[in-house]
């Protein structure tokens, strides 16, 4: 059975930082492309931040020189660290293996003052 769990969301002031986990289990996470989506409420979901198996990386415009995605394959979990956090960030975060349907619970991100 694959699970995603997405942890570390919460409540933090515009310029503050958060550290996004996700935790797989049930799959051969080395092998994947994994990425990092947000929905925030009214919109489509999109995609933030990829990391290719091979170890290749592709930012959205709107998060480039702000997050970093990373992953340890060893420990099956990939990360996302958002710096410099706008209120425009707020939304729901989702880790996703690409080629398949699987998604976690998702984790808030909320950016206010």
């Amino acid at each position: 059975q694959v699970q995603l769990v997405e942890s570390g969301g919460g409540l933090v002031q515009p310029g503050g930082s958060l550290r996004l986990s996700c935790a797989a289990s049930g799959i051969i996470f080395s092998l994947y492309t994994m990425g990092w989506y947000r929905q925030a409420p009214g919109k489509q979901r999109e995609l933030v931040a990829h990391l290719t198996s091979g170890g290749s990386v592709n930012y959205a415009d709107s998060v480039k020189g702000r997050f970093i995605i990373s992953r340890d394959n060893a420990k099956k979990t990939v990360s996302l660290q958002m710096n410099s956090l706008k209120p425009e960030d707020t939304a729901v975060y989702y880790c996703h293996p690409w080629t398949t349907n699987y998604w976690g619970q998702g984790t808030q991100v909320t950016v206010s003052s």
